[in-house]
């Protein structure tokens, strides 16, 4: 949406915070002179059939004096149409980058929002293989965009000499992972490594999601450090040996496409992953991360990643692969995948 944003205007509408104290409204923070974050402001209290008439009723109010064919509406929740299925803009884009549905306390209503949704859109992007072989039988112009990275940022990892305080005082070999620790997270996976190598340290980054602490592992090697920013990611990376990708196979891992795979090599480090679909292929076969099913397979990965006497070449590997996997590129894509959908779609409104 950045880069969107330095051609056009861009106005990303957040979830609603239920701190209005009279009237429901919107608030602008102006990013920049093209990038607005629109935040609606709902008051207390306000239950899921007043939430969607409250969001319409803002959203007209937004836009009462605007022309809907100067505007590109972007989904990447379908429950978004519950309160916009009003419109008619110039282009319709659903970026479908998970299977929701699949996430534990997902909306009854997604299902038949996403139906409704790949009816409506006039083009639809999928965040990774899997998930693009699971809807391209349910829309005619359906497009793969993986996991782009800020190569450059995540790169920074490789020349950083000074890890942030709180994992500085963790000593040993250390195994990290960064993300949303929530029901894709293999808790039994990072209880048993912890239990069979003791003198492993295990660097945790991210918020706790849908899980209580009490349902994951404790141990004196096991180290939750809580959500860091973006900006903070490659200082802690740089300390780590070894990045972990622990999640379960189920329902929720089904059709994802990690995007802290592609960091985590940017970073120059070697991964270990479980066997999810996107990351075996292209990853898992190419050699450049370790895949691992069970705990046990999981160590000896860790140890041949640890003992690893191919860097340079291996570096060479990863970085060739990641040439082109920018975000700079995935938008020029983006943009003449849409840009021909327009063209299109005015041939096809003039016949």
């Amino acid at each position: 949406m950045s880069r969107f944003s330095d051609q056009i205007n861009v106005f990303v509408l957040e979830e609603p915070v239920f701190d209005a104290e009279e009237i429901n409204h919107l608030s602008f923070d102006q990013r920049t002179d093209q990038l607005v974050i629109l935040v609606p402001h709902l008051r207390p209290g306000t239950d899921v059939d007043e939430q969607k008439t409250a969001m319409r009723n803002l959203l007209s109010d937004f836009f009462s004096e605007q022309d809907l064919a100067n505007w590109i509406f972007w989904y990447y929740t379908p429950m978004a149409l519950q309160f916009s299925d009003q419109y008619t803009p110039a282009l319709t884009v659903f970026d479908c980058m998970d299977e929701l549905s699949a996430f534990d306390f997902a909306p009854p209503a997604l299902l038949a929002m996403e139906k409704m949704l790949l009816k409506t859109a006039d083009i639809v992007f999928t965040g990774g293989h899997s998930l693009h072989e699971a809807k391209k039988e349910h829309h005619n112009n359906i497009h793969v965009f993986p996991s782009s990275i800020d190569k450059a940022h995540f790169a920074l990892a490789r020349t950083t000499a000074l890890e942030p305080t709180d994992q500085a005082a963790i000593r040993g070999i250390k195994l990290g992972f960064f993300g949303v620790i929530d029901e894709r997270f293999d808790a039994e996976l990072i209880r048993q490594l912890a239990l069979k190598r003791p003198e492993w340290q295990i660097v945790l980054l991210g918020p706790v999601v849908k899980v209580s602490m009490e349902q994951l592992p404790k141990a004196n090697n096991i180290h939750y450090l809580g959500q860091k920013t973006y900006q903070q990611l490659p200082a802690y990376l740089s300390g780590w040996n070894v990045a972990l990708i622990p999640f379960a196979i189920n329902q929720s891992t089904r059709f994802i496409s990690p995007t802290k795979t592609p960091e985590y090599l940017s970073a120059g480090k070697r991964v270990v992953s479980t066997p999810i679909r996107d990351v075996v292929k292209p990853y898992g076969i190419s050699g450049m991360v370790n895949i691992a099913s069970d705990p046990d397979e999981f160590i000896l990965a860790i140890e041949q990643a640890l003992l690893a006497a191919d860097q340079d070449e291996w570096l060479a590997q990863v970085d060739t692969f990641l040439e082109d996997k920018s975000w700079d590129n995935t938008f020029e894509d983006m943009k003449k995948k849409m840009l021909w959908t327009l063209f299109e779609t005015d041939k096809l409104l003039a016949s």
